[in-house]
């Protein structure tokens, strides 16, 4: 995810939903235990007058239970306001990492079918020229790679296309050297799940994570039917344009922001999940395994290590 990248429609908080215990209730109405939230209140509404952002979504649990949980402002400014909803569907950016491709690769790890410790190159080939050829599934995961942010956004389209530039690239460190935040890192663990189980990512953390969960609202390609309710991004006339802004143009709405994943068709591992703050919660919850909330998906040794990993 590119940093500098503002959307112009709405920005979204999930206070302490990677952090907190939480539950999965149905999201129906704001729930404030003690004015000791009163500052979240505060935070939000003076991000919204600074015009940092149109609304937000904020929850906080504790244990077992959501303490709180409230929308604020509008989730959409144009061509319309549209109040902000406790079920309103966001565009996760580079939180696809996190809930969509270092989960689906753990489970593969614990399956016995891809280690930490594979060279990227067992997995996908040709990726070893220009001294490749030592980087690791583990470095990918935790970006000491030594590979670029990103690749150049030059004319190119397609999922096969990015993964092509990817194998091309020159690093600029020799693995574990230097920490770079890096999103090829992701769209190439998000390829190797492609390769190792059969199935795009996608169809994938939907089969073994998602549904599992129950976390209902939460995949690529958003359907139309979640369109009413999905926060638009950023101005964007042309599906592969970088910057995007654009005055006369639309925002984009259940189309992921991040150009690299736009160009990628929409699943990539770097990029491209939507989902709720309830969704969210599940997730949490499946991380600090505590509750009853659907099926676990990973063992207890590797929820940690997932956690620690975030922190």
């Amino acid at each position: 995810m590119r940093l500098t990248a503002k959307p112009a429609a709405v920005v979204f908080i999930l206070a302490a939903v990677l952090s907190e215990g939480l539950t999965g209730q149905q999201a129906g109405q704001n729930r404030v235990e003690g004015p000791q939230f009163a500052r979240i209140d505060d935070l939000v509404r003076e991000a919204m007058a600074a015009k940092l952002t149109p609304g937000a979504v904020v929850v906080v649990g504790r244990g077992d239970q959501t303490v709180y949980e409230k929308a604020f402002g509008f989730r959409a400014t144009v061509p319309a306001e549209e109040p902000m909803t406790l079920d309103t569907v966001f565009d996760l950016a580079s939180l696809t990492k996190v809930v969509g491709t270092t989960t689906a690769v753990m489970t593969l790890v614990e399956e016995g079918r891809l280690r930490l410790n594979d060279t990227v190159a067992s997995h996908v080939p040709g990726f070893e020229r220009y001294g490749k050829g030592g980087i690791t599934i583990r470095h990918l995961m935790t970006h000491v790679s030594g590979l670029r942010p990103d690749v150049d956004l030059h004319p190119w389209s397609g999922y096969d296309a990015a993964i092509a530039l990817a194998i091309d690239e020159v690093p600029t460190a020799a693995p574990g050297e230097s920490f770079v935040y890096s999103d090829i890192n992701f769209f190439l663990l998000g390829d190797i799940v492609r390769r190792v189980t059969g199935q795009s990512l996608d169809a994938y953390l939907r089969s073994r994570v998602f549904e599992p969960l129950g976390m209902t609202e939460t995949g690529f390609l958003p359907p139309k039917s979640l369109l009413p309710r999905i926060a638009p991004t950023e101005r964007c006339a042309d599906q592969d344009a970088w910057p995007c802004k654009r005055p006369d143009a639309l925002p984009l709405r259940g189309v992921v922001h991040d150009p690299t994943a736009r160009r990628m068709g929409g699943i990539a591992g770097h990029a491209g999940l939507f989902s709720t703050a309830r969704d969210l919660k599940i997730f949490a919850r499946m991380l600090l395994g505590k509750g009853r909330i659907g099926t676990p998906v990973l063992r207890s040794a590797t929820r940690e290590d997932h956690l620690l990993h975030e922190r």
